[in-house]
This record gives structure tokens, C-alpha cells and sequence, in this order.
């Protein structure tokens, strides 16, 4: 690890320049590694107000320190956003998840092996540098969203739920605070992959604004990995779901590990709108997932299960399935 300075941010104007930590779950591998190398470190933890889940109408504001564990476990978010505690617990092991706070999980870097590995050619962390990642090995990139500077995955599951939910982002700056839908917080790699976010110097995260819960809706994240557990997605799916007279009354999706970014398709949406629930509804929406071939070779095997994995998530969520011990859960709003 390259040495750094190191301050403790005791206001909001505190935080103009450096990298900022919290939690540092994310950003201390990634120094240890060389991959990044901040020559300044701003702390974040003493800050006010930042700690605290508290009522915002009938809503929650969640803030950017509050840790992943926190957030999972909550009695309100359990009961009215249940998707976003069951997409905290399928990541990560306990004690990151006791570690890692609300912002940060948002702005974790991608897993893509080639931004960890410093011998080879990256965009994402040495602009201009190239891309090893086309025509090497791809079976962890993206669908979606692509450009031909990057090929990465972005790996939260978090900020997928998130995006289910029509969560806001609050954000403090030097013009003061705003609110921005979560997928606009993201950019999309075009020829800057290195660019991630929207969040200019002296950006802080502050929190994590959810919308009132949508009574009787069916909430549910179905996450596919190499292993049962401590390992980042292949695809997930997260969706809340709202039948009204057998039909599909509202409907909110995002998919993760799939593209630069928690991934949307309104398109999969508006068809399902309005539709009593049926396997062959199902599949017709799931052809609009993939229909272009991948991205890379080696993650065309995603496009399918992707496609599974919407058609069986759908299912659960319009009670065409038993939900019996599956990832399925009734928002009690």
C-alpha cells in the first residue's frame, strides 16, 4: 500500500478533495492491491445525521453510514421493502455486511478480474490504456450497457433492489443538497469507463431515500452464483409485483450483474402491464431481455439464464408458483 494522508471530516465542508471512506470494505482491498491509490483519504464516520433509518413521510431515509446489516435487519424495511433486506443478506458474508455502509455499497468498484489484475491493459483504471477483457476471458461481464472501451459488471446487490424500488439518492455538494432517482446516479462507460457516477468532487452520498411501500405488493430478489454463498451474482433479478383481479396491476424490475449499472428494460414492464399472469405472458417478456447476442462470447450462457431466472421470479411474484421457502415476500404496508 502506497502511503496516503489521512483526514477526519468533522462538517459537510470537510469533505471537498481526497477519497472518501467509511466502511472501507471495497476501497482498502483495492489499495492493498495497487489498483487504487489515493493520495488522500477523507473519514467519513463522524458526520451527523448520516447513521440514522428515520420516517420521510411514509417512506424511509436511510443514511449513507448506516451499515448493510443495519439496513437487512430493520423491522420497518423488513416488512415494507422486504426485497432490499433479502438482497443485503444474499451478498457478502456477516462481517462485511457489519462493516459496509449504505453509500458505499452503492459506489463499490466492479469484480471484473482485469481492473484487479495491474498487469493487464484496463480502461476503468488507467484511461486509454485498453481493455483485456476483449478477447480475453469473459464469463463474469455484462450483457447490457456495454461500450467497446469496457465490457464490466457493476456488483451490488444492493443498488439492484434499490432500483426495484424507485429509491432517490440524496446528494450533498457545493450547491447544496439534491435528489436523484438511483439508476441516474450511474454513467455509462462510453470511451471513459473510469467515470462511474455522476458525483463530482465534494459529492457526498448522504442517503438512501425508499418511496412508500406499495400495500399487498409481492416482493422478491432471486440471486444465481457459482456457490450458495460469499459469491458475487452471475445474474439476479429483483421485482415487487401488485395483482389486482388476477391481472398484473404494477410491476417494477431491475437486473444485476449484467450490465455497467442495475440494469432496467421498461419495455419488459409495459408488456406485462395489464396482463393476467401466465406462462406464455412470461416468456414473451423474457424474450426482450436478450435479444442481441452478447456483448462477449463467454457470457452468452446469461442471456438464457437471465431468461430463466425473470420467467421463474415472475412466477413466484404472481402466485403461479408455491413461494414456499423461496426469496418471496408480501410488503405488509
Amino acid at each position: 500500500m502506497r502511503p496516503f494522508d489521512y483526514h477526519r471530516a468533522e462538517t459537510f465542508d470537510d469533505v471537498t478533495s481526497g477519497q472518501i471512506i467509511a466502511g472501507g470494505t471495497n476501497l482498502l482491498d483495492l489499495m492493498k492491491i495497487q489498483v487504487m491509490t489515493p493520495e488522500a483519504l477523507v473519514d467519513i464516520t463522524r458526520l451527523d445525521s448520516l447513521s440514522a433509518i428515520v420516517p420521510e413521510g411514509d417512506g424511509l431515509r436511510i443514511g449513507a453510514l448506516v451499515t448493510n446489516s443495519a439496513v437487512a435487519y430493520d423491522p420497518r424495511v423488513r416488512a415494507g421493502w422486504p426485497l432490499l433486506s433479502r438482497a443485503i443478506l444474499a451478498g457478502a458474508s456477516a462481517q462485511i455486511r457489519n462493516k459496509a455502509t449504505t453509500g458505499g455499497n452503492l459506489l463499490q468498484r466492479t469484480r471484473c478480474p482485469y481492473f484487479y489484475d495491474t498487469s493487464q491493459p484496463c480502461n476503468k483504471r488507467t484511461p486509454g490504456a485498453g481493455c483485456a477483457a476483449i478477447g480475453g476471458g469473459g464469463r463474469m461481464l455484462a450483457l447490457f450497457g456495454t461500450s467497446d472501451h469496457c465490457l464490466a459488471a457493476h456488483p451490488s446487490d444492493m443498488a439492484v433492489a434499490l432500483t426495484a424500488l424507485g429509491a432517490e439518492v440524496e446528494i450533498h455538494g457545493a450547491n447544496g443538497t439534491r435528489r436523484i432517482p438511483l439508476q441516474n446516479l450511474y454513467v455509462p462507460p462510453a470511451d471513459r469507463p473510469d467515470c462511474e457516477t455522476i458525483l463530482e468532487t465534494g459529492d457526498l452520498i448522504t442517503a438512501v431515500i425508499l418511496p412508500a411501500p406499495k400495500s399487498g405488493s409481492r416482493q422478491g430478489y432471486r440471486k444465481v452464483r457459482d456457490r450458495a454463498s460469499y459469491a458475487f451474482a452471475l445474474v439476479s433479478v429483483a421485482g415487487a409485483v401488485t395483482m389486482e383481479g388476477g391481472a398484473i396491476s404494477d410491476v417494477s424490475l431491475a437486473f444485476g450483474s449484467v450490465a455497467p449499472q442495475p440494469w432496467t428494460i421498461p419495455e419488459v414492464e409495459q408488456t406485462l402491464l395489464g396482463q393476467p399472469a401466465s406462462d406464455d405472458l412470461f416468456r414473451r417478456a423474457a424474450d426482450l431481455l436478450a435479444s442481441d447476442p452478447a456483448p462477449h462470447p463467454e457470457t452468452e450462457y446469461k442471456r438464457a439464464l437471465l431468461r430463466r431466472n425473470f420467467i421463474a421470479t415472475m412466477r413466484q411474484l404472481t402466485g403461479l408458483t408455491d413461494t414456499t421457502g423461496t426469496d418471496i415476500a408480501r410488503a405488509e404496508a
